[in-house]
């Protein structure tokens, strides 16, 4: 009887063993954000006809395009840059956010993020980054930057240490503006 005892005692305490091992192992899926272009804001006024064009209107009319309307087709864009981009962007820290990391909240949290063009320089995200834990990071992101699903640029940003429960935002710069872009995908790769 004693030995059932110990044996039973055995197995139980591997079967706490291995729930306590499984919870601890389990963690949220990593953080990953997906956003299209943001609509530019400039905008002018004709004085004569009071028509506000805007990047989204310019060029627009009725009845067949012209010649000058076909120069560039983004759809037919072909170009990418080779390889992936290694870039080191400065973070800014912002606030503080409270420490839930465990099973069901990831480690590091994207959010916030927003895709534009920088007329005459380059495409950049502006993200935002959550340390949800109580140590100390150094989060590796992976943006893709695409053009109606082609890819485009891929970079990973190498971010400085983001302390515990701090909130940090940066702009990851992606290709130039003469390559057409239209979305982005950003992901953290580790930790």
């Amino acid at each position: 009887m004693r030995q059932y005892r110990n044996g039973a005692f055995s197995i139980l305490a591997c079967i706490v063993g291995l729930a306590m091992a499984s919870t601890a192992h389990a963690q949220a899926p990593r953080s990953k954000v997906d956003m299209p272009v943001t609509p530019g804001v400039p905008e002018f006024r004709d004085p004569k006809t009071g028509q506000i064009w805007t990047p989204l209107n310019v060029g627009q009319q009725s009845g067949p395009p012209t010649p000058a309307d076909l120069a560039f087709d983004p759809l037919g864009q072909a170009v990418y840059v080779r390889g992936v981009v290694v870039q080191r962007p400065s973070v800014v820290p912002l606030d503080s956010v409270p420490i839930t990391a465990g099973p069901t909240v990831p480690i590091v949290n994207l959010g916030d993020a927003t895709l534009r063009a920088v007329p005459g320089k380059r495409w950049q995200v502006v993200l935002y980054l959550d340390n949800n834990s109580a140590g100390v990071v150094v989060p590796v992101i992976n943006c893709r930057f695409t053009n109606s699903g082609n890819l485009v640029e891929e970079t990973n940003a190498l971010l400085p240490k983001v302390g515990p429960g701090i909130r940090v935002g940066m702009t990851i710069h992606g290709p130039k503006v003469d390559l057409f872009v239209n979305r982005a995908s950003c992901a953290v790769t580790s930790p």
